[in-house]
């Protein structure tokens, strides 16, 4: 028979343990008194059971801190089932508990258990021995109980002997030194490549530009030529002048003129660049709306229009004629060809030859399209406060009226007035313009309106935005 086999035998006879017996025999049994192990149940379903692995009381009731929790209205919220005092254990039961034990003097009710326990308060305590079990009865819950040798202690989990072996031959000087060199190299090539040191950018704005000229130091002077020097002394030396003593004449600075002072940019002049940056500003976003400078400049009546066929066909125009230049042939013009005394140009103006008697060329009739105006802005917020709102709406103004006077070229009449209710939102930027109260005021032009309100930015109100109700008024101005 092999020796691997169970019950093998030596070679004197005897028979010694198999391989699996002597693993058995090697565990470590667990020694000591006997532990508790209850089930619980509901009629024939078991419920919970457990093997209390350490001697300790157990108790129930409908505290969750309980070992098994019972709603059952016979307990109170934590009531000790098998109390442990000393090393012996107890088992408590009231009048109501129902249930057989098995004890060292036979198999009892519990009802019947009663003449030899001790009274304990309102309970009775019996004791119990490590050969005792049975079933306890409380309202609808049954609990089976009996004593059983603890089981063993589990051993503690340990890592493979190759895992132990690997992490055993790690050189943590060597490892710890790797990685602050890694980390070393890979943070300085990432503060090469990354943007954390430069400048932040700003917008340029019209207050900057003119800061920036205003602080532009003063060029250094330009070295006099030595040959243009000495031309202008030999043509002094020459002048018969230069040795009057009654002349008083200084030379004239080079250059040609009086040289003013030379520094920085005073406040008048500054104040002169920031209004022609911002005309220039409004002139640039005038030509990005579509017109060009001559439409613009018709529209805004900078040119008086004048009605050619009118002049054509009145009494005072120029009419056909037979001289030359076939500029008149008689009548009440102001131009007047030959018939009479004189003819060509002589009798234009008064006459100056022939006999016919000179008329006037008439007079002059400047003809003004009609302008307009925007009246007061003001704006209120509902909502966040904006700071700078009341800022921003009286910038709008020259934009206002730029849309006025377009309609005033298709409506010469038109006047009237809107309210532009527009939503800010939280950094600052118009979201959406809505008119309201709209009178006088053509469709086109509240268009106009609404584009120039929409292309505007506030400071961040912050929050969810805010609104802001910007009140328009058009009045056409006297001729």
């Amino acid at each position: 028979m092999s020796q691997n086999q169970p019950g093998a035998q030596s070679a004197g006879g005897a028979v010694r343990p198999g391989q699996m017996t002597a693993v058995m025999r090697a565990m470590q049994v667990a020694a000591g008194p006997k532990v508790l192990h209850i089930g619980l149940y509901q009629g024939s379903k078991a419920v919970e059971e457990r093997i209390i692995k350490s001697r300790t009381t157990v108790t129930v009731g409908n505290n969750e801190k309980n070992t098994f929790v019972l709603a059952v209205p016979q307990l109170p919220a934590t009531f000790k089932l098998f109390e442990l005092i000393g090393n012996d254990y107890y088992l408590n039961f009231f009048d109501g508990f129902r249930g057989r034990l098995a004890l060292a003097s036979g198999i009892t009710d519990i009802a019947d258990l009663k003449g030899q326990a001790k009274p304990v308060g309102n309970y009775y305590q019996v004791k119990l021995t490590e050969e005792a079990r049975g079933q306890i009865l409380i309202g609808d819950r049954k609990l089976l109980f009996h004593f059983v040798a603890p089981p063993p202690v589990q051993p503690r989990p340990q890592l493979p002997l190759a895992v132990i072996g690997a992490a055993a031959g790690i050189d943590w000087t060597l490892m710890i030194i790797a990685s602050f060199s890694f980390l070393g190299h890979f943070g300085i090539v990432g503060a090469l490549y990354s943007d954390w040191l430069d400048p932040p950018w700003q917008e340029a704005t019209v207050a900057g530009i003119v800061d920036l000229v205003k602080n532009i130091p003063a060029p250094p002077a330009p070295e006099p030529d030595k040959k243009v020097e000495n031309d202008d002394k030999k043509v002094a030396d020459k002048t018969p002048d230069s040795k009057s003593p009654s002349s008083g004449a200084k030379p004239a600075a080079a250059g040609g003129g009086a040289a003013g002072p030379r520094g920085a940019v005073g406040d008048k002049q500054a104040a002169a660049l920031a209004k022609q940056a911002e005309s220039m500003e409004v002139a640039l976003l005038g030509a990005l709306g579509g017109t060009t400078a001559a439409e613009g400049a018709l529209r805004r009546s900078e040119i008086p229009g004048v009605d050619i066929s009118a002049l054509a066909t009145s009494g005072a125009g120029a009419v056909a004629g037979t001289s030359d230049l076939k500029v008149g042939g008689g009548g009440g013009g102001p131009i007047q060809g030959g018939g009479g005394g004189g003819g060509g140009l002589g009798n234009i103006g008064g006459g100056t030859g022939g006999s016919g008697t000179g008329q006037s060329a008439g007079t002059e009739t400047k003809v003004k399209g009609p302008t307009g105006d925007v009246g007061s802005l003001s704006s209120s917020t509902v909502g966040a406060p904006i700071n700078n709102a009341d800022r921003v709406v009286a910038g709008l103004r020259g934009r206002f009226k730029s849309c006025y006077q377009r309609g005033l070229s298709e409506d010469p009449t038109m006047s009237g007035k809107v309210t532009l209710v527009a939503k800010i939102g939280p950094n600052g930027e118009v979201t959406g313009v809505t008119p309201s109260g709209t009178s006088g005021l053509s469709p086109a032009v509240v268009g106009c309106l609404q584009g120039v309100v929409n292309r505007a930015t506030f400071d961040p109100p912050g929050g969810s935005g805010s609104t802001v109700q910007i009140p328009v008024s058009f009045v056409q101005q006297g001729k």
